[in-house]
């Protein structure tokens, strides 16, 4: 019974089938010689969510949809042509007296609505499960799983608040996780790999010896933090919000780097005029990323950082794992799960969405802005000579000054200024560059 193995592609085409036969785990097992649990697990972790509808009837899961009777509750906030509001898949999102209903079937096995014999008169939310949609979500959990570390922001914060002061004071990493072992937790290994990865505060530098020998060549890890972020934040979620919401204006976020393990830039593109922003950071961390988000709150003020960053779409790099300090600030960041929904909604700054892994044309606005970068900063260049006053601004003005042929001719800089006015480029401080005097070459930031 069971090979501890991992389920095949045709293995979970045989379980998506037999539950479309409403046959019972137990059967299923039998079928395919593993135990009841295992199959009871695999159907759990895939399970898919699903708002459709039935046939002639729109999705509605509200609790009081067959006596509701309320009209324009949106109050044309989007074209709608029906009458009543329960006829509507939109209505939830502007009713107040909208309670969802789980069908309670799902609460016990088989946990899904494959087999269902009412399942094409229901209206709720079905959750199925999709032998290909399993396949591709184990593959890359596998993927993930095998590569990288995961931790919360908040214990690295924890365990960088412990070593660093330490270190500075000219204690070794032996010595450290010796005498602090039951607070740290880490072996001396994984505090060395947070020192090199540049997670901690401290710096290779630091280290009393380290800095004396050759390091050995190796790949370097990639710190993942806090893999439930993306929950709900997927490219997938990004599509479907920009759908329902009708929303235009996006801006996408990502990161330049230069020398390895030196100074790196934090880049913003504004899709709809092509204007880029790029903030220089000394360490790749989210704090850093959070910190240039809470600056330009108080730079631009409430109204224009709305205005500005509706939507904001990055990818999984570890320096974006803290979106909850970005969309809501640093105030609803620290309280912690107690923060009620409207007090939440209420303190909203932005939304942030993450690309699909290994996906960079999802985001290929700023992708093709980050080519103008590179004509001036090729790759490998150093940035660590660098300052955000005048460097980064000065070659910030030359590109946004650039003229683009897909913006008719007309230059990031002036369609930014068309779209939001220039008081807005003021207080970002920047400025027009005549086209004469533009200049799209290394020299422009000797070194």
């Amino acid at each position: 019974m069971g090979t501890f193995k991992q389920f095949s592609l045709e293995e979970r085409i045989t379980i998506q089938s037999e539950l479309n036969s409403r046959k019972s785990f137990k059967t299923i097992a039998e079928q395919l010689n593993k135990a009841p649990s295992s199959i009871s697990r695999e159907v759990r972790r895939h399970i898919e969510q699903k708002e459709s509808g039935s046939y002639g009837r729109q999705f509605n899961d509200c609790i009081n949809r067959s006596s509701c009777t309320l009209e324009n509750v949106c109050q044309g906030a989007f074209p709608c042509s029906r009458k009543l509001c329960r006829n509507c898949k939109k209505c939830k999102d502007f009713c107040s007296v909208y309670s969802k209903e789980i069908c309670q079937k799902l609460g016990t096995p088989p946990y899904v609505c494959n087999g269902c014999e009412k399942r094409l008169k229901c209206t709720l939310e079905k959750s199925l499960y999709k032998a290909v949609t399993a396949e591709e979500t184990a593959k890359l959990l596998l993927r993930e799983s095998r590569s990288g570390i995961s931790v919360a922001e908040e214990e690295l914060q924890r365990i960088d608040g412990i070593v660093t002061p330490l270190v500075m004071q000219g204690q070794s990493i032996h010595h450290i996780c010796c005498s602090n072992k039951d607070s740290i937790m880490l072996s001396e290994r994984t505090i060395y790999n947070y020192v090199n990865d540049r997670v901690f505060t401290a710096k290779n530098i630091d280290l009393p010896r380290k800095v004396r020998y050759r390091p050995r060549k190796k790949t370097n890890m990639r710190i993942k933090v806090d893999k439930a972020c993306g929950v709900g934040r997927g490219y997938n979620d990004f599509l479907a919000f920009m759908e329902s919401t009708e929303q235009s204006a996006v801006v996408q976020m990502d990161t330049v780097i230069g020398r390895q393990g030196g100074k790196i830039l934090l880049t913003l593109s504004f899709v709809s005029s092509s204007f880029m922003l790029a903030f220089l950071r000394d360490a790749n961390t989210s704090k850093s990323v959070t910190d240039i988000f809470q600056m330009l709150w108080e730079v631009l003020g409430k109204e224009h950082f709305i205005e500005l960053f509706p939507v904001i779409l990055t990818d999984n790099g570890s320096e974006f794992t803290n979106p909850t300090a970005i969309e809501f600030g640093p105030e609803v960041s620290r309280s912690g799960p107690e923060v009620s929904r409207s007090d939440e909604e209420n303190s909203r700054r932005t939304h942030l969405f993450y690309c699909n892994p290994s996906s960079p044309f999802e985001k290929g606005a700023i992708e093709n802005n980050h080519e103008f970068i590179r004509r001036i900063l090729p790759k490998g260049t150093s940035f660590d000579h660098l300052e955000q006053e005048p460097d980064i601004r000065l070659m910030l003005n030359h590109i946004n000054s650039y003229k683009r042929k897909k913006l008719n001719n007309k230059s990031p800089h002036e369609t930014f200024a068309f779209l939001h006015g220039e008081e807005i480029l003021k207080r970002l401080g920047a400025e027009f560059i005549s086209p004469q005097d533009i200049i799209l070459k290394p020299e422009l930031l000797p070194a």
